[in-house]
């Protein structure tokens, strides 16, 4: 009888441990598919405004001139908010700084779409990137920590939400435009949109924060760490190139490649959806391969992607290029955030803050640089320049110890 009673006692054990072990895998899941939905809505609200900027310049009646003269108020607010970023995320938790700036962020966007004045455009354009810097710090900083909780590679996938985002928001801004619904009424929506996805998610978001040691003084200016400094720029030449991409690629179909009418945008399109499958696919490939081996041949990809657009300038091989370049640029980001995010001795806030302002750079210069080299030698030749930086990319990541 006693033997029988210590087997149904270590059988009763076994299935409570069992239970523990199912709702701690699906709380764990719902914490991933909260801070999913985070980058989802950050996503969203930036495609949902690119959608609308041809009917902002129209209803402003801006010139192609003043209209790039405005946007460049929205790279601003990022670079006026990098310095502090970083560090408002490690004073309040990335929990409450995702929560404000995401809700934030929907809040500019319907702003934008009821203003009147370009002054106006610029003014709400500047807190519009301000909020969305704060927001991937802050955001990424929660996904740093998700990925602790699982012990495994997943930061590739939550930026695949956000390249999953971008489509989506595409295809809500077809509809609304079908409905001839007003920037401001459809920028409303996505901003109630959001609001719900901050409240049925924002007690699952991870409550950390993390404190300076006891009487240590942040100085104004600190040097970078060179494991950092080294992750940034590899970020700098992959950024560069996914700037080119955004900006660019439609002009060079229509100039270079001769894509009639509607193909013209088959380049981005291709580009973007390659980018969000290798974001997607990239967590699996880093845990079989390697984040040295990953970045490496990234690298290369971008490189044979524009070099094959540049030789070839035909409609096919120039999409099958630009879906290259798309594979190439998709892990590279998220799995720098993944390792300065584990850097030992610096708040993960902060060293994705520092790790972002240097790629940023490469986001921001890459398609002025096109440009002026464009008018100089012509497009085929500035793209051959910065399909360049994939293989130098390649060649750093040997050199830098912490993607060994």
């Amino acid at each position: 009888m006693i033997r029988l009673n210590f087997i149904g006692n270590f059988r009763a054990q076994g299935k409570i441990k069992k239970s523990f072990r199912k709702a701690k895998a699906s709380y764990l899941t719902r914490i991933r598919w909260a801070v999913s939905s985070f980058y989802f809505g950050m996503g969203l609200c930036f495609s949902t405004w690119a959608s609308r900027i041809p009917d902002i310049k129209v209803a402003l009646d801006l010139s192609a001139a003043d209209l790039g003269n405005i946007l460049l108020a929205l790279p601003l607010g990022q670079l006026t908010m990098m310095p502090f970023a970083g560090r408002l995320v490690t004073r309040y938790g990335s929990h409450r700084l995702v929560l404000f700036s995401l809700a934030m962020y929907g809040g500019f966007l319907s702003l934008m779409g009821y203003v009147s004045t370009p002054w106006q455009l610029a003014f709400g354009l500047y807190l519009f990137g301000m909020c969305g810097n704060m927001n991937s710090i802050a955001i990424n900083t929660q996904g740093i920590y998700t990925e602790k909780l699982f012990n495994k590679n997943i930061m590739t996938s939550f930026h695949g939400v956000w390249s999953f985002a971008g489509f989506t928001g595409a295809l809500v801004s077809i509809g609304m435009l079908s409905f001839e619904m007003t920037p401001f009424q459809h920028f409303s929506i996505v901003a109630v949109i959001v609001c719900l996805l901050i409240i049925f998610n924002y007690k699952f978001l991870i409550k950390a924060k993390e404190y300076p040691k006891t009487g240590e003084k942040k100085k104004l200016f600190t040097k970078p760490d060179p494991a950092l400094l080294s992750l940034g720029i590899i970020g700098f030449g992959c950024m560069a190139s996914e700037g080119i991409m955004f900006d660019w690629s439609g002009v060079y179909f229509e100039e270079v490649v001769k894509a009639p009418g509607p193909l013209i945008v088959l380049g981005y399109t291709s580009f973007m959806i390659m980018m969000a499958t290798g974001r997607f696919l990239g967590d699996g490939l880093i845990t079989k391969y390697g984040r040295k081996k990953v970045i490496q041949i990234s690298g290369f990809m971008i490189s044979i992607g524009l070099f094959t657009a540049v030789l070839f300038p035909i409609l096919i091989p120039a999409t099958i290029g630009f879906m290259l370049v798309g594979l190439g640029v998709s892990t590279i980001v998220p799995t720098l955030y993944s390792v300065a995010g584990k850097t030992p001795h610096i708040p993960p806030g902060e060293a994705i803050a520092m790790v972002t302002s240097v790629s940023f750079l490469g986001f921001l210069m890459g398609p002025p640089v096109i440009g002026y080299i464009a008018e100089l030698f012509g497009l085929r030749f500035s793209f051959a320049f910065i399909g360049i930086f994939g293989l130098i990319i390649a060649f750093l990541v040997s050199r830098v110890k912490a993607l060994q």
